[in-house]
């Protein structure tokens, strides 16, 4: 999945994306994975049908959010469209992605993609902007861009075939810490993994059997053009943040040393990022002054 954090609280702490693994036992398991596997691609369909639109696009970064959500767009037999869009990209990121979209080719007849080098529309891009001494600011700023590229790509496609693009963004991302890029891949017509932690969408990828190497792969949002992940860059584990957004009204009294770190991490994010999760404000005149 592509971020979108303010440079403040970029990488506190490496943490290893093995601590999740080591902490998979504190997860909440799901009930029902086939059951709510059945339950988006009904609502898929349906939200297709009543839209009138005719499939989806989705970018797909080699990770696990977007090959699970690209899969259960795939199920419905609407016809899908995935985009795989480098922008300097790491080469492990760019051949899970391939390996994905071929999995997926090979078990549904209705996917098709396309394979799209951005990199030099990104540094044509750069080349045109004037200079700057705010440097840490310009690198996240930049980072950003790549994700609003990748947007603007979707929904090229997305015009041309009156399809929706789906979103890849997860609970914890997306309602909890805020981790995604605004009007990035916070731009989409609808979210189908939304209301699943990430240890939901892991949940998920097992039972639809996506490949391993996704399967075990660390988290990246892929903006920065090396291999740091999601966790080094949040400072803490998946696993970690959907505790805190379980317990954030749990007296910090109770929590360890590390939980209330956690819980400080969570927070901060949280209220930092409220302009991209709730609704953009609208300025209400006074009827009065109309």
């Amino acid at each position: 999945m592509y971020l979108h954090c303010c440079a403040l609280f970029l990488v506190q702490r490496e943490v290893s994306y093995f601590y999740t693994k080591l902490h998979a036992k504190n997860r909440v398991a799901m009930k029902s994975p086939e059951k709510v596997i059945t339950h988006i691609v009904s609502w898929l369909k349906e939200y297709a049908e009543k839209t009138q639109m005719k499939g989806f696009v989705i970018g797909v970064s080699g990770g696990i959010d977007s090959a699970v959500t690209s899969t259960l767009c795939a199920k419905t037999g609407y016809p899908v469209i995935c985009l795989e869009m480098n922008i300097h990209q790491e080469e492990n990121q760019v051949s899970r992605a391939k390996n994905h979209i071929n999995w997926l080719e090979n078990q549904f007849p209705n996917v098709t993609h396309h394979c799209l080098s951005l990199t030099a529309v990104f540094e044509s891009f750069k080349a045109m902007l004037p200079p700057t001494d705010k440097h840490e600011v310009e690198f996240l700023s930049l980072a950003n861009t790549r994700a609003r590229l990748r947007m603007s790509t979707l929904y090229y496609f997305a015009a041309l075939e009156r399809y929706l693009v789906a979103g890849t963004g997860n609970k914890v991302e997306d309602f909890g810490v805020g981790f995604y890029t605004k009007y990035g891949d916070g731009g989409v017509d609808l979210s189908p993994i939304a209301d699943l932690m990430k240890s939901d969408v892991f949940a998920l990828a097992k039972t639809l059997g996506i490949n391993n190497d996704i399967q075990t792969a660390a988290p990246t949002d892929g903006l920065w053009g090396d291999d740091r992940t999601d966790e080094d860059q949040l400072g803490a584990t998946y696993d970690e943040l959907e505790w805190a957004m379980r317990n954030v009204s749990t007296a910090a009294s109770q929590f360890s040393a590390r939980q209330k770190e956690v819980m400080k991490i969570y927070l901060a994010f949280n209220q930092q990022n409220k302009h991209k999760m709730d609704p953009i404000p609208v300025c209400e005149i006074p009827s009065a002054l109309l």
